[in-house]
This record gives C-alpha cells, structure tokens and sequence, in this order.
C-alpha cells in the first residue's frame, strides 16, 4: 500500500506568491529530545513536552521556487532580532549550548562576526566558558604553529632559520622567508648534494622511509576498521573551504589572521563525525557511505513511498548517482555559498552530529521537486538532481525539521 504523502504537502500556502516577511523562527529543529554525545550529568524526572511546529508564512513555497533575492544591503528587522539574541547568549559568561543550538539552527546573520564564534561553538573547538577562550586559542594556534614546523618545514627553512635565528622569533607571515645569498649556501647544504652530512640529503632519505611507512601501514590488517586512517580524499577541500571563508571574514583582525589554525581544528572536529564516508574500505559496511545513501532511500520511503517507488522503481535512478555528492560535501556543491552556510548552520547545530540532519535535507530537496520528479523519467530526474534547481533554504529546512518531528 502506498503511503499517502502529508496534507501539509499539498496545501495551498506553497503555491502563494512571495512576500518580504521572514520565516517564522519559533520552531527549532534541535528542541526534541536526543541521544547525548556524553553522559549528561543529570536526567530531568520527566521528558520536556514536544515543540510546537508552526507553519511557515506564505512567504515560503514548496518547489520550482524562483531565485531568491541576496542583494538587500540592509539587514531585515528580523535579522536584528536574531543577531540580537545570539549577541546576548554569546556575551554570557558560560555559553548555554542548548540555547545556542536553539538560535543558531534558525540561520545566522552575516554580521559581527557572529558566524565564526558560533561555528567555533557549536564544533567544540571553543569551551562554553567565556573566560578559557583566550587561553584555548593560545594554544591550539601556538600547536598548529608547532605542527607546521615540524612537518612542513624543509631543509631551505631550517638553513634560514640557522643563518638567521632572530626572523622565526614572531609570528609575521614572511617569517623564514628571507633569501640567503648564494655564497652562503655550502655544498654540503645544497639540494642536490649527496654528501652524508647533507640535510637535505637526508631529507630525501627520510621522506623515502616515511612513504615506506605509509605502504605497509596501509597493509596492515586493511580488513579491520580500527587501522583505517583517513588520508586526503578528493572533495574534502569543500568542507574545508566554508570553515576558512567564514573565519577568514571575522572582522576582528586578530581571529582572521589565524583563520588557517582555527580552520585546521575544526575540520578535525567536523570530519571526526563524518570520517567513516571518507575510507573506501567501509564503503560496504554499516558505516559506509553506501550504508548512509540507503539511509537515505529508506527515509524517502517512510515520508513519501509514491516518489520513491517511482524514482528507485519505475525510473531505476539508483540514489548514489545524486547522493553521494550530497552527503560527501555536505551540499556545498548544490547551492551557492551564502545558502550552504544557511544550511551549514542548522547541520552544525544538531548535538548529535550533522549526519542525520543532513539526511532530511537531502530528503526534503527531493520532496521539494517531487511534481517534476513523478512526471520525469530517468534522464530528466537524474539530471535534475544532479542539478539542483534554486530553491527557498529556509523552506527546505522547515521541511527536514517535519521529517524530524514525524519520526520522533
């Protein structure tokens, strides 16, 4: 029997015209009770009542939206609002992340530098206590000052740093870079000197051994989760670009002038959740990518059976053909920026991880276009969602936050 897709769906209000009101921002995706990351240190005695989910404004509309505006110069009144209120949560002297989540899933003003702190927040890169900050950023940029030495540095920097002991002493960008003229440089010291005591040439010896390592460490038992590390893979530069774009535009100097270090930990922090996507030996296991599409197609199933049957059935369009892109960037590639980091905000504001938030995204853009995909075959609709058309972000986030709710 085929599900019958929710009235809500096919009501009248998303075929209204648009209007300049903002979306409502009473509901927040993240106020359902869920499973802590850690242990919480105390249970209330009884659960909190479930929120209460209001319809969007006919400002909203279900598909085939048309583009949306992003030129207004000036904030709307309800930007305000909510710089506002995380203004006020971010001035307190320990951040309450329940509250945070709450106001940050809605979507975050481009002002103020809001953006950045919150991220900051909201990916454990920064404690909730106001008064640590200073001395955690003072510790994880010393360390990856630390780390960049140690790995990065080649036998011209540390020449430099031999002749020249006082250039590396403060954190200027040109630092190390000063050119040493050629009669300074000796013949053992030169790159192409074979000679024993050569650093450079027992640079190279060193960097064969380490590609030795390399190979045999992925060797060693590549059947067994726990020794599959995660090595550069190609798409992983697109999780990391919104993370340095967003702290490189930070309008205090000081944070945008350590946005590498800042945007180096929280990738750390947001690829941990979403790491096991990234080790082409778990595609086929629980944890896999493959695993998490399917995640996917069912949840497309229990919400709207007709476009699934009809999409994986009769139009044999196999969900990894769009998918995979989806989740493996985290749609950074289906919408243009300023609306990914719209999104971004909500995924990032999910306590238990972006993975299952992202997954109703995914599945509210095909409910979205669901009038074009039942009336397409397999070319339209693969190239459709392939090419995602522009669409309302406040109303396909409105859209996940019901599949959310109807599955609590």
């Amino acid at each position: 029997m085929v599900k019958k897709v929710p009235d809500w769906l096919n009501s009248s209000l998303w075929s209204s015209s648009q209007s300049s009101s903002p979306p409502s921002a009473a509901a927040s995706p993240f106020q359902q009770p869920s499973r802590p990351l850690r242990p919480a240190a105390a249970i209330p005695s009884e659960p909190p009542p479930p929120p209460v989910v209001q319809d969007p404004p006919p400002t909203q509309i279900i598909e085939d939206s048309p583009i949306e505006d992003h030129g207004d110069v000036f904030p709307s009144a309800y930007d305000v609002t909510r710089q506002a209120q995380l203004l006020a949560e971010l001035s307190k002297k320990v951040v309450d992340m329940s509250e945070l989540r709450s106001r940050a899933c809605q979507g975050i003003p481009d002002a103020a530098g809001i953006r950045s702190t919150v991220w900051k927040l909201l990916l454990g890169y920064l404690p909730p206590d106001r008064g640590l900050w200073s001395s955690e950023l003072a510790k994880k940029r010393s360390q990856y000052k630390q780390f960049k030495e140690e790995i990065l540095m080649n036998p011209s920097e540390i020449t430099r740093k031999m002749y020249n002991p006082t250039i590396c002493d403060t954190d200027d960008a040109d630092c190390g870079r000063v050119l040493l003229s050629r009669s300074e440089i000796t013949h053992g010291e030169h790159p192409l000197s074979l000679g024993k005591t050569s650093v450079w040439n027992q640079f190279f010896q060193d960097t064969e051994i380490i590609d030795q390592i390399d190979r045999d460490v992925k060797r060693t038992h590549p059947d067994m989760h726990f020794f599959c590390g995660v090595r550069y893979v190609q798409g992983m530069n697109e999780l990391l670009a919104p993370l340095f774009y967003v702290f490189k535009n930070d309008p205090d100097e000081e944070n945008a002038a350590f946005a590498e270090a800042d945007a180096f930990f929280c990738f750390v922090e947001l690829l941990s959740g979403l790491r096991d996507n990234f080790v082409q030996q778990l595609d086929n296991s629980v944890v896999g990518i493959r695993s998490t599409i399917t995640r996917l197609s069912q949840l497309l199933r229990e919400h709207d059976e007709e476009l699934w049957r009809h999409l994986e059935v009769t139009s044999k369009v196999n969900p990894q053909f769009y998918a995979f892109r989806w989740i493996t960037l985290l749609l950074t590639q289906e919408f243009n920026f300023a609306d990914s980091l719209h999104i971004w905000d909500t995924l990032l504001s999910d306590p238990d991880g972006p993975q299952e938030t992202l997954l109703r995204v995914c599945c509210a853009m095909l409910v979205l276009v669901r009038k074009r995909l039942l009336a397409g075959d397999f070319t339209s609709n693969l190239k459709l969602l392939q090419n995602y058309p522009t669409t309302n972000i406040s109303h396909l986030l409105y859209v996940a936050n019901k599949f959310r709710v109807q599955s609590v």
